[in-house]
C-alpha cells in the first residue's frame, strides 16, 4: 500500500456521510428554488478563458492566481470554471434567450480554484447558486436573497446565519464614489500591496476586495459607498429593505461588503456564520446589471447568489436519513420479490451471502428493520428490532413496510 495512489491535494471523496450531506443540500436546494420558479441548467464544467478573465477581471487574484487553464490539443485556451455565473450568462447568449425574460435558473455542481486548502475550502468545491436575469426592481433582488434564506431555513442552520446587506449604488453614485476611493488609497500609495498599487491606476474599487493584510487594514478606514448614493440609488435600496422586511427575511446593513468589479451595482449581500469556528460566508450575491453586456451581449440586468455546498454540508447537524432496506434473503425467488417490492417504491437489497446466519449480519450491519426470508413455497417476515417473524403473502409487503 506503500504506492498507493491517493486523491490531488485540495480534492476529496465524497463517500458515505459525506455524500448523504451533499446530496441533501442539492436536493433541498432544489425542491426550494422550484418553488420560486427557477430552472435547472447545467453548463460545461470548462469554459473559454475569456468567458471567466472578461468577468472577473485581469488583475483579480482569481484569474491571476487561482484559475485552472490550459491549453487543449487544438491550442484554445480552457479554464475549469472558478464560479457559476459567469458560465449562465454565457449560456444565456449562447442559447439565444436575452430576447425571453426573465430567466429564472438554478445550477449546482463542482468549481475549481487553485488556493491553500482549508476547512470547508478545496480546490474543487461545490456550489449551489441562483441567477434571475432581465428584472430592474428590489424587488427581484429581494426575492433572490428570500429564496437563499429559505434554502437554509430547510437546511435547519438558518439560526446560525445572519445576513448582511450593503448597496454599490447606481453608476453615478459609482463613480462618484470611485473618486472619493482615489483620494484616499492615494494617501496610502507607498503603503499599499503591490497588487493594488496597480489596481489604484485601473480599477480602485478593487482594492477593497484585496485580500493582503496590509491593504485590508487601510480598506477598513475607507469611505463607504452608500454615504454616496445618488438619490435614485437610495430609493432602490430603500426599497430592497422594505421588502426583504416583507418576506420576512431578518438582515444587518454592512457596509465593508463590496464588489470591485464595474458591473456590479445596488446589491451586495453575504449570508455570514460564525458557527465553523472563524467568521465565514455561507452564501453570498449581488446584483451585476452590466455582466452580460460586458461578454458581448445585449443590456441584461442580474442578480444572484452562490452557495458553497462543503460549507453548507458541514453545518447540518444530522445526515439526513435514507429509509432503511428491506433485507431480501434466499436465491430462490430474491429478485422476483426484490423487484416487486421496487416496483411498489420500497428500498430492497438482495442478500448475497450464501447462509442465513452471514446473510442476517449483514441485515445488522446497514441497519434494516426487516428482512423478507424466502422459501421455496413460503415467505417469512422478520423483524430485526425485536426477532418476531411472521409469514406473508407477497402482495401484501409493499403495504406492510410503507406502514
Amino acid at each position: 500500500m506503500a504506492n498507493a495512489l491517493q486523491p490531488v491535494r485540495g480534492t476529496r471523496d465524497l463517500i458515505g456521510e459525506d455524500a448523504a450531506r451533499h446530496t441533501h443540500v442539492v436536493d433541498t436546494a432544489r425542491r426550494i428554488t422550484a418553488l420560486y420558479g427557477f430552472s435547472e441548467w447545467q453548463t460545461p464544467i470548462f469554459e473559454d478563458t475569456k468567458v471567466f478573465s472578461r468577468t472577473l477581471g485581469e488583475t483579480s487574484d482569481v484569474v491571476t492566481k487561482e484559475m485552472y487553464t490550459f491549453d487543449d490539443r487544438g491550442g484554445d485556451s480552457i479554464t475549469l470554471r472558478p464560479e457559476g455565473t459567469a458560465g449562465i450568462c454565457r449560456a444565456l447568449m449562447t442559447n439565444g434567450l436575452t430576447q425571453t425574460l426573465p430567466q429564472k435558473v438554478f445550477y449546482a455542481g463542482p468549481m475549481f480554484r487553485y488556493e491553500r486548502p482549508q476547512k470547508g475550502r478545496y480546490r474543487q468545491f461545490h456550489q449551489i447558486g441562483v441567477e434571475l436575469l432581465g428584472p430592474t426592481i428590489p424587488l427581484a433582488d429581494a426575492e433572490v436573497i428570500a429564496c437563499g434564506w429559505e434554502i437554509l431555513q430547510a437546511l435547519g442552520i438558518a439560526k446560525d446565519v445572519m445576513l448582511n446587506v450593503n448597496t454599490l449604488g447606481d453608476a453615478e453614485s459609482r463613480q462618484n464614489y470611485r473618486s472619493v476611493l482615489v483620494e484616499y488609497f492615494s494617501g496610502f500609495a507607498t503603503s499599499l500591496s503591490e497588487d493594488s498599487k496597480i489596481r489604484l491606476e485601473k480599477n480602485p474599487l478593487r482594492i477593497l476586495d484585496s485580500k493582503d493584510e496590509g491593504d485590508r487594514k487601510i480598506v477598513g478606514g475607507a469611505p463607504r459607498a452608500f454615504d454616496y448614493l445618488s438619490e435614485a440609488a437610495a430609493t432602490f435600496y430603500d426599497g430592497l429593505k422594505r421588502q426583504l422586511g416583507y418576506f420576512g427575511v431578518p438582515f444587518i446593513e454592512n457596509s465593508s461588503i463590496v464588489r470591485g468589479l464595474d458591473y456590479y451595482n445596488h446589491t451586495a449581500f453575504e449570508f455570514v456564520t460564525t458557527a465553523l469556528g472563524a467568521q465565514g460566508t455561507v452564501m453570498a450575491g449581488g446584483r451585476y446589471d452590466g455582466l452580460v453586456e460586458q461578454m458581448g451581449g445585449p443590456n441584461v440586468p442580474g442578480i444572484g447568489w452562490g452557495a458553497g455546498i462543503d460549507r453548507l454540508a458541514m453545518l447540518l447537524e444530522q445526515p439526513p436519513l435514507s429509509p432503511p432496506a428491506i433485507i431480501v434473503i434466499g436465491a430462490e425467488r430474491a429478485i422476483e420479490i426484490a423487484s416487486y417490492l421496487r416496483q411498489h417504491g420500497v428500498k430492497a437489497e438482495i442478500a448475497f451471502q450464501n447462509n442465513l446466519k452471514n446473510a442476517l449480519k449483514f441485515a445488522n450491519r446497514v441497519n434494516a428493520k426487516w428482512a423478507v426470508i424466502a422459501d421455496p413455497d413460503r415467505l417469512q417476515v422478520k423483524n430485526l428490532e425485536d426477532g418476531s417473524q411472521t409469514e406473508s403473502a407477497l402482495e401484501a409487503l409493499p403495504g406492510r413496510f410503507k406502514e
